[in-house]
C-alpha cells in the first residue's frame, strides 16, 4: 500500500491509497528518451526529446515498435509531449530547461498517414519573459502539452516556484503570445500531462527530487480554470527513473513512459492502476 497525499490549494491533509504498476514492458533502445505518450488508431505514439531524430514512432501495447514516421522540415530541438484530436497530433517542441529558448513551437501534423503530408508550425512565446540568461532555477520550461475544444494548453515545470502556469494557444499555425489563464499548485515541477475530455480529467506527471516521481489527478477540469482545485498526487512506485509521459485510459487506469535511468537497464512502457 502506498501513499496518496491530498493536495489541495488552501488546506492539505493525507490518505493511504492502494495503488500499483500493473504492466511493464521495456521499450527499444531507439525510445531511451521517451517523453510523450498517446493513443492513434489502436497504438500508443511516443517520441524521444532533446536533440534526437524528429521521429514520432508507433508501438503496441507490449512496447514493440511496429512503424514510424519522420516529421520532415522540423528539427527536434527539445519535443517533450504529445497532444491529439480528433484530425491532428500536436508535438510540444517546447523544452527549455534554462529559460534561452526563442524557437518554441508545437508541430501539428494530421494523424492519417500519407506521404503528402503538410506539418504546420504554431510558434509561441511568453509574453511574461523578457530575459532569456542562463537560469539553473527555470520558470519557462514546459514538459506538459494538452488538447481541450479547440485550444491548446502548456502546463509549465516551474523549478523555481514548484508550480504549474497554464497558458493557452489555439490550434492554428502563426505566431503568438501564449496567454496565461491560471496556475496549479502542484508543489512539485510537471514532466507530462494528458486530459480526458469525456471525463474531464486532467493527468499530470511530475517530481520534486527526481528521485521519485508522482501522478497528480486533477477532477472536473475546465477552460475556467480556477485557483482552488483539489489534486490528489499519487507516488509512482517504480524506483529512481525519470517519468515524462502518460495517457488516461479511465478515471483509474493510466499507461506512462519512463526514460532510460539509472534504475533501469532501459525505458519502459507501464500500466498503472489506483
Amino acid at each position: 500500500m502506498n501513499k496518496i497525499i491530498l493536495l489541495i490549494i488552501v488546506l492539505i491533509s493525507s490518505n493511504c491509497f492502494s495503488q500499483k504498476v500493473q504492466k511493464d514492458f521495456k521499450l527499444s533502445k531507439i525510445l531511451d528518451e521517451t517523453s510523450g505518450l498517446e493513443i492513434v488508431d489502436d497504438l500508443f505514439i511516443t517520441q524521444n526529446d532533446s536533440g534526437n531524430d524528429p521521429v514520432i514512432y508507433y508501438i503496441d501495447f507490449k512496447g514493440k515498435i511496429v512503424n514510424q514516421r519522420k516529421i520532415t522540415g522540423f528539427e527536434n530541438n527539445d519535443w517533450e509531449d504529445l497532444a491529439v484530436d480528433d484530425q491532428f497530433i500536436y508535438i510540444a517542441d517546447m523544452g527549455n530547461n534554462y529559460d534561452t529558448r526563442k524557437n518554441l513551437s508545437i508541430i501539428k501534423i494530421p494523424k492519417k498517414l500519407d506521404s503528402n503530408d503538410t506539418f504546420e508550425s504554431i510558434n509561441f512565446k511568453y509574453p511574461e519573459q523578457s530575459d532569456f540568461s542562463y537560469k539553473r532555477l527555470s520558470e519557462f520550461d514546459a514538459e506538459a502539452l494538452i488538447s481541450i475544444e479547440n485550444n491548446l494548453l502548456i502546463f509549465t515545470k516551474n523549478r523555481a516556484k514548484k508550480i504549474s502556469d497554464i497558458y493557452i494557444l489555439p490550434k492554428t499555425k502563426g505566431e503568438y503570445d501564449a496567454k496565461k489563464i491560471g496556475s496549479l499548485n502542484t508543489k512539485s515541477i510537471v514532466t507530462g500531462g494528458d486530459f480526458n475530455s469525456e471525463l474531464n480529467l486532467l493527468a499530470l506527471t511530475s517530481t520534486i527530487s527526481f528521485d521519485e516521481y508522482y501522478l497528480l489527478i486533477i477532477k472536473n477540469f475546465s477552460l475556467s480554470v480556477k485557483n482552488d482545485y483539489e489534486i490528489d498526487m499519487y507516488e509512482i512506485p517504480i524506483g529512481k527513473t525519470q517519468v515524462e509521459a502518460i495517457k488516461i485510459i479511465d478515471e483509474n487506469t493510466f499507461w506512462i513512459t519512463s526514460e532510460d535511468e539509472s534504475s533501469s537497464s532501459s525505458a519502459r512502457l507501464m500500466k498503472i492502476k489506483l
